[in-house]
């Protein structure tokens, strides 16, 4: 597909908070800079929300949520028109989106505008056409009874998004929740908010009623703590680490007992048999782990490659890894931009030497690139020790770790011994051996012979500690619905 010049230097239209379809500063009168990860450099100032702020949020989106308010009365049918409407807004405005996100994130201007623009798109047009369709059931119970159930709205949501994928994990929470008829209040990153804000211009344009989405932008510490302890917000969704995961648990669990659902983290294991496609094997791993800088929940970071293959495996990971050409992610042919911030960039290097010091190998990489922006060379581990923090811990960077297996009794013992359980994979081209390890590994998302193929039609979510509950998919729908059971009795005549 033909990819339109980038805007180098887009124009930062919004930088407000937008509380009831209005754009304000915060209460404190505080503001906070986001900055460009490839020139270490600030874009702007942007107004920094907290407790007073999301008070204020909470207080539009429960007048929103009111019986009898123009959003609670809204056809089901025009929820989804409104989203379909809003899904038309960042196609027309997806060129300037992918540089803001570029500019903001650092990935790929290409990977924005191919990737991540088309799955936001597709997300929220997706949860449009579930917007009428969200509905219970008749039920034949016993005696005389009429009984039903109704899918109803949860209220007020609180959405905590990350920096990894701003866009895109923005529209897989507002697409369901306000599909199925609730009303949001969301914290940015505060590494990455410039694009979310644009999307509440948008959604403004759209027609949205007031209160319906809010977008505070501001620290976790603040922002995010006074959305997950707020006792008039029915439910928390939550994307990042697991470490901030257990605050807002503790947090939803010691004010309301608020619904919450967590999408976490990962250390995803890679099962590459020896009876594999060994060039697309390499590769689809390469890009399991190095997609997005290695930014990803998801990412395959764990290969185990079966003995009678390994070296030359190794050898051709190691020639791919120092063939991916790093820079200036607004250029063409670039694959790999910066980390994100500083505290990543200090994580994987300090992962990295912990790598060194651990025993394993390796084999390429190590260093920073260049001199100037969060950059890391693409980096490869081999003979990597299970109990390594490398080969246990998520390092959430371009550094890949390979280990050797025997047999596959074996690999599913070793991959099964994580903590966490997001997704996995499998390389072979045997079917029997493809299903059977699909069934034993735990992990919620299993690929084989593919790796990071993402459907808004398909579930995702994980086992352990990569989180509770699901999104994208119809199950998406359930964290954001509330069941109701309604029973008539039946006054029968004799006849």
């Amino acid at each position: 597909m033909s990819v339109p010049e980038p805007i180098r230097n887009p124009e930062i239209k919004y930088t407000k908070l937008f509380i009831n379809n209005e754009w304000v500063d915060s209460v404190s009168g505080k503001t906070f800079p986001t900055i460009n990860p490839c020139t270490e450099e600030k874009i702007c100032d942007l107004q920094e929300g907290d407790k007073a702020d999301v008070e204020k949020a909470v207080v539009a989106a429960r007048k929103a949520f009111e019986l009898g308010s123009e959003w609670r009365t809204m056809d089901a049918s025009k929820r989804g028109h409104l989203m379909y409407r809003l899904a038309d807004l960042i196609e027309r405005d997806r060129a300037y989106l992918a540089s803001l996100e570029t500019l903001d994130n650092g990935k790929s201007y290409v990977v924005a505008y191919n990737a991540d623009l088309p799955l936001t798109i597709a997300c929220y047009r997706y949860y449009a056409g579930w917007a009428d369709k969200n509905h219970g059931k008749v039920i034949p119970i016993d005696g005389n009874f009429h009984a039903y159930t109704r899918h109803e709205p949860v209220g007020v949501c609180g959405q905590i998004i990350p920096w990894n994928f701003p866009l895109l994990m923005q529209a897989w929470k507002l697409g369901p929740a306000l599909a199925c008829g609730n009303t949001v209040v969301m914290k940015t990153a505060e590494q990455t908010p410039l694009t979310a804000l644009y999307i509440a211009a948008l959604a403004k344009e759209a027609g949205y009623p007031p209160g319906v989405l809010n977008i505070i932008s501001g620290y976790g510490p603040t922002a995010g703590a006074a959305i997950a302890e707020h006792m008039d917000v029915d439910k928390i969704a939550f994307t990042g680490s697991t470490e901030t995961a257990h605050i807002v648990m503790a947090a939803a669990a010691r004010s309301n007992l608020k619904n919450v659902s967590l999408e976490l983290g990962g250390k995803s294991p890679v099962i590459v048999l020896e009876d594999a496609d060994l060039d697309e094997a390499v590769e689809t791993c390469h890009f399991g782990l190095f997609f997005n800088m290695g930014q990803c929940c998801t990412a395959g970071s764990r290969v185990y490659v079966q003995e009678s293959i390994y070296d030359e495996f190794v050898k051709r990971s190691v020639a791919r890894a120092k063939k991916r050409t790093v820079g200036d992610p607004f250029a063409n042919g670039i694959e790999q931009g910066p980390q994100i911030d500083p505290e990543q960039f200090a994580k994987i290097q300090r992962m990295i030497n912990e790598g060194k010091d651990c025993g394993a190998k390796l084999m390429c990489g190590g260093d920073r690139w260049g001199d100037k922006g969060y950059y890391v060379q693409p980096t490869v581990f081999a003979d990597v020790p299970d109990n390594s923090t490398i080969g246990s811990e998520e390092i959430f960077g371009p550094v890949q770790q390979i280990m050797k297996f025997r047999t596959i009794d074996e690999v599913v013992k070793r991959a099964n011994t994580s903590k966490y359980g997001l997704a996995a994979a499998v390389m072979t081209k045997d079917l029997d051996s493809a299903l059977t390890l699909a069934e034993k590994i735990r992990a919620g998302t299993v690929w084989v012979n593919a790796y990071n193929n993402f459907s808004c039609m398909a579930p995702f979510g994980g086992f352990g500690m990569s989180g509770i509950g699901r999104e994208l998919g119809e199950y998406g729908l359930e964290v954001y619905t509330e069941v109701k059971t309604v029973m008539v009795k039946i006054s029968q005549k004799n006849s």
